[in-house]
């Protein structure tokens, strides 16, 4: 069988074409770092290796108090993938390929009002950073702008972010952090 024949081994599920766009985005999103190009395929193994082509539902994430040990854990994982296949990673191009995935899955998959998605990290890049700059959200404006690049941010550098989102968005699901994002115009 080729690879692009269209037998499959298993049938071809709601699940699975989930799966497969969300690793597509997030490859797509995360692979646009100049000194880190990747394809889709590379996108989608590490994030296979990551364990989320078997992530169904918000049930299967972690609650609050543990997403953020999970979402370090998951980068962790993400590096390690990478440099298997030659590629390097740091803490910021991991995340941005893990929040892409898990936004395009679960955010915007209809369960954003789940508890556990409510809590997920989005997708932090420079043009979310300028603005959130520019507007001084959360009074945190050297905060966004010691962020760039966020493809260079080290695990501490962007957990310190993360947190710089939650307490601007005061118990707001943290995908509204977005509503700043200009990269959709």
């Amino acid at each position: 069988m080729t690879e692009l024949s269209c037998a499959h081994a298993a049938p071809y599920t709601i699940e699975l074409h989930q799966h497969r766009f969300a690793a597509w985005a997030a490859s797509r999103a995360a692979s646009s770092v100049k000194n880190c190009r990747f394809s889709v395929k590379q996108g989608r193994a590490i994030l296979e290796a990551c364990g989320f082509a078997d992530l169904s539902g918000p049930e299967h994430l972690p609650p609050l108090e543990r997403i953020d040990d999970q979402h370090r854990h998951w980068r962790t994982l993400a590096i390690k993938a990478a440099d298997e296949q030659g590629l390097s990673f740091t803490h910021g191009l991991a995340a941005k390929l893990i929040n892409v995935y898990l936004k395009s899955r679960l955010v915007c998959g209809g369960h954003h009002a789940h508890e556990r998605v409510r809590n997920l990290h989005p997708p932090i890049d420079d043009v979310l950073l300028q603005t959130l700059t520019a507007l001084d959200v959360g009074g945190h404006a050297k905060q966004w702008r010691s962020a760039r690049p966020w493809s260079k941010l080290g695990s501490e550098q962007y957990e310190r972010v993360i947190g710089f989102v939650r307490e601007s968005l005061k118990g707001e699901p943290l995908w509204k952090i977005e509503e700043h994002w200009r990269g959709n115009q």
